[in-house]
């Protein structure tokens, strides 16, 4: 083998030592590439901006006659102005008025409930809703769904589940960065435990007022009793429903069942006819809303 000159030897050893010293870096764990690849991913990452606003700025509202105040302020009436989510009564302190202040519930929130409405309605109205583009959109619904002329015409579990994601894929079509508070279902069960005891109140149920539960208010034999229990079983499934299908979506609330379980006393039932909330109950409506809607990290 030819002898290397000096000046070849000098830069041969030079050479050799970079080569060492950069497979030295990578092998000890030093600065070389692969350690800082390895920080990188040890850096916590950004945490997102949380998607749900605790004061949204606008709300519309869909639903039954909950939503709409019947019976709040007068016999087999809607009564709006006393609405748990959109009414402009100091008495209610409605969702929106706590939310938005009087002057500007006025005018940035609206009610596109109906009485008599059913889930398969829902659609409709929150196509209604979305085209005001709201923050908030409020839901109540499935009374009616369970409210039929017998258990058999109560609305099935899953026709339900399928008008509740219309309504959410109708809302998203339009207003994709609305938000959703769902209210559960009442204990309808409760509600005529409370009732049967009133004979006024008795006489407007035999009016049509939920009769799968409240028809023949005084029986408790065992064909009426588990006629209530399915119906109550019904009502439980569909607030099954809506807690599945609004945990689905980043921006949807479901009450967590503080609606089933709140204790409608007879101070916050119509006076007329012992089923829908009273003024008061609208106005205990409104608080469980607004703890859920501002709540923080829920």
């Amino acid at each position: 083998m030819p002898k290397l000159s000096h000046r070849s030897r000098a830069v041969a050893a030079v050479t050799a030592a970079v080569v060492l010293g950069a497979a030295g870096c990578d092998v000890l764990g030093g600065d070389g590439p692969g350690e800082s690849d390895a920080q990188e991913q040890r850096k916590p990452s950004a945490s997102p901006a949380p998607v749900w606003d605790s004061s949204p700025a606008s709300l519309a509202a869909v639903g039954d006659s909950i939503t709409r105040g019947f019976d709040a302020c007068s016999v087999l009436s809607d009564c709006p102005e006393v609405s748990w989510a959109t009414g402009d009564s100091g008495e209610v302190n409605s969702l929106a008025v706590r939310l938005l202040g009087v002057a500007k519930a006025a005018t940035h929130s609206w009610n596109y409930a109906a009485s008599g409405a059913r889930m398969a309605d829902l659609p409709a109205q929150m196509a209604r809703a979305a085209a005001k583009k709201p923050a908030l959109v409020t839901v109540m619904a499935g009374a009616n769904d369970a409210c039929r002329a017998s258990v058999e015409a109560m609305t099935p579990v899953a026709d339900f589940r399928w008008g509740f994601e219309e309504s959410l894929r109708t809302l998203r079509r339009t207003a994709p960065a609305a938000q959703v508070y769902v209210a559960s279902v009442p204990n309808l069960k409760r509600l005529w435990s409370q009732g049967r005891t009133n004979v006024l109140g008795k006489q407007v149920w035999k009016l049509g007022v939920c009769p799968s539960m409240l028809g023949d208010a005084d029986a408790l034999d065992s064909a009426a009793n588990l006629r209530r229990e399915t119906v109550q079983q019904r009502v439980e499934d569909y607030n099954t429903v809506l807690k599945e299908v609004c945990a689905k979506d980043l921006r949807c609330r479901f009450d967590g069942g503080a609606v089933y379980e709140f204790r409608f006393g007879t101070d916050q039932l119509s006076h007329w006819d012992w089923f829908h909330p009273s003024k008061d109950g609208q106005a205990r409506l409104a608080e469980i809303a607004y703890r859920k809607v501002t709540a923080r990290g829920a």
